[in-house]
């Protein structure tokens, strides 16, 4: 049985993804209709294309063979169709994790800024803190915080940013500012859940303040910089977050900080597809616009 185009194509909305409910909707087909191509390209290719996963569908390294032609073709339709200017190679859905904080002040700009420029891209982002996953079906792009460890996959070091102490003024007015980082045993902290941390280098406040104890807790970046301007307690919190707020005041900024890279892991051989090399070079570029704010050079409300 000789391979098909669309079998190829359906191959492809499968792998970006993971599930065989989703692709047939994007395709307009039925999940049976999309089931019956996969095992028809399985038998003309002679071996599996996809695999089981915790997330879904992953692919084989037959199927990632498969998957290149099938981008291949992909590209060469959307240039058949395309007159005047040329095509825009650009297009289609991408879909990213990233921290809270990242997906708001770095992604969400950058993909604004490249859909100007392309209008058929559509980038969609869940937020999570975790370290980068083994299998990653399905998706395209992940931003995680730490060096990952991770095989069968690309990674690139983004940039830096800095994390540190931040009070309200308010909260410093009624309780009283620390003179020395020994006070802040004084002081109640607001930070994430150390039960649920999946990233180990955000363990940095239980180094370097371990007398401190929890006030409130999260797994939301942004429900901590809330509390902490509530006056709940002593947050720590991203500089490029936190300095935003001018009723927010950094603490001891020389000796009471932690600097944590951002990586960017992608599945191999994804660069060459357009967006998705379009969209890590709008990430890499709105990280070098914003690198001053990243790394707690934004802020000027400091208490030392």
């Amino acid at each position: 049985m000789d391979t098909t185009p669309n079998d190829l194509l359906v191959l492809l909305a499968v792998s970006r993804t993971a599930k065989f409910t989703t692709a047939a909707h994007n395709l307009g087909l039925t999940h049976s209709t999309v089931s019956r191509r996969i095992t028809a390209l399985e038998k003309s290719l002679g071996g599996r294309v996809l695999a089981r996963s915790d997330d879904g569908w992953e692919l084989t390294d037959l199927g990632e063979r498969a998957v290149a032609v099938a981008e291949q073709m992909e590209t060469a339709v959307a240039e058949l169709g395309n007159t005047g200017q040329g095509p825009d190679t650009v297009t289609g859905v991408v879909r990213m994790t990233a921290t809270d904080g990242f997906s708001a002040y770095i992604a969400s700009p950058a993909v604004a800024k490249l859909r100007h420029r392309h209008p058929g891209l559509s980038v969609e982002i869940v937020t999570v803190t975790r370290q980068a996953l083994q299998q990653r079906s399905g998706l395209d792009i992940e931003v995680v915080v730490g060096e990952p460890r991770v095989h069968r996959a690309e990674a690139m070091k983004l940039g830096d940013y800095e994390l540190g102490l931040y009070a309200s003024s308010d909260y410093l007015a009624a309780r009283g500012t620390p003179a020395s980082v020994d006070e802040l045993s004084d002081h109640r902290l607001v930070y994430f859940v150390d039960s649920m941390l999946q990233v180990d280098d955000l363990d940095a406040p239980r180094r370097l303040f371990p007398s401190m104890k929890d006030a409130l807790t999260s797994t939301n970046v942004f429900v901590h910089v809330e509390a902490t301007r509530a006056g709940a307690g002593i947050g720590f919190l991203p500089c490029f977050m936190a300095d935003r707020h001018p009723d927010l005041v950094r603490l001891f900024p020389d000796t009471a900080a932690e600097r944590l890279p951002y990586w960017l892991v992608l599945r191999p051989d994804s660069l060459r597809r357009p967006a998705i090399a379009a969209l890590v070079q709008a990430l890499k570029d709105q990280m070098l616009s914003y690198r001053g704010a990243l790394e707690g050079r934004g802020g000027t409300n400091r208490q030392n």
